[in-house]
């Protein structure tokens, strides 16, 4: 990778230097395409519990337990902050902001007032955040680790839940009115997941469930 430079000016005289800036032990061989491509990883893991209702598509994120690793925490209520509000707003990008384009390619979703972005009131009612107890194994400041953006990627965890959702619907049969599940495919749910495809894959699913339903057990 290229190199930056900053130069210094000396304040005795005129004479200038310059001094490599980059980060330690990251490398690549071309030759053997080995490397290391990170100073340090952070971890995460989140598990997120959602209510759907089958008839509209809606639903609502009911409770969210984050376990994530900041190394040795500077500043607590900061990285709380960012953590929280970096699983929001991966949850606006997965589940409601839309972007949708006119003919002539102008984006229409262009602005908060065109699309919707998450609120405080999008918060679930149970959100339990716990940091990884263990330092930065690295170097590093204070033995701490970046939060700027790592977070955002537990928000997999609302869509995912959505996809599990869906993919529980159940069929029922005309004859018991008994609820009988049926194992299908995985199930198809583009993202942003707003509840206008969820209404969508939980229909499709619904259509795949009572075709499977009907051959099973000769149902007309």
């Amino acid at each position: 990778s290229r190199r930056r430079h900053t130069r210094f000016r000396n304040v005795t005289g005129v004479q200038t230097c310059a001094l490599p800036i980059c980060t330690p032990k990251i490398h690549f061989d071309p030759t053997t395409r080995l490397g290391r491509p990170f100073y340090y990883f952070s971890w995460g893991a989140a598990c997120t519990e959602i209510e759907v209702d089958p008839r509209t598509g809606c639903y609502r994120v009911l409770a969210v337990d984050i376990l994530h690793d900041v190394g040795h925490s500077l500043n607590e209520r900061i990285d709380r902050g960012q953590v929280i509000g970096g699983f929001v707003q991966g949850m606006g990008w997965l589940t409601t902001e839309e972007l949708r384009w006119h003919d002539d390619g102008r984006l229409l979703t262009h602005a908060p007032s065109s699309y919707k972005i998450p609120t405080a009131r999008d918060l679930p009612e149970h959100m339990v955040l716990n940091f990884w107890p263990m330092p930065n194994r690295e170097d590093n400041v204070g033995r701490s680790k970046a939060v700027g953006e790592p977070p955002l990627m537990l928000a997999l965890s609302v869509i995912e839940a959505l996809r599990d959702a869906v993919a529980n619907i159940r069929a029922v049969s005309h004859t018991s009115q008994r609820p009988l599940g049926v194992e299908g495919p995985m199930v198809h749910l583009d993202a942003p997941a707003t509840p206008e495809r969820v209404f969508f894959a939980i229909r499709h699913r619904s259509e795949e469930h009572t075709s499977e339903l009907q051959s099973r057990f000769g149902i007309s």
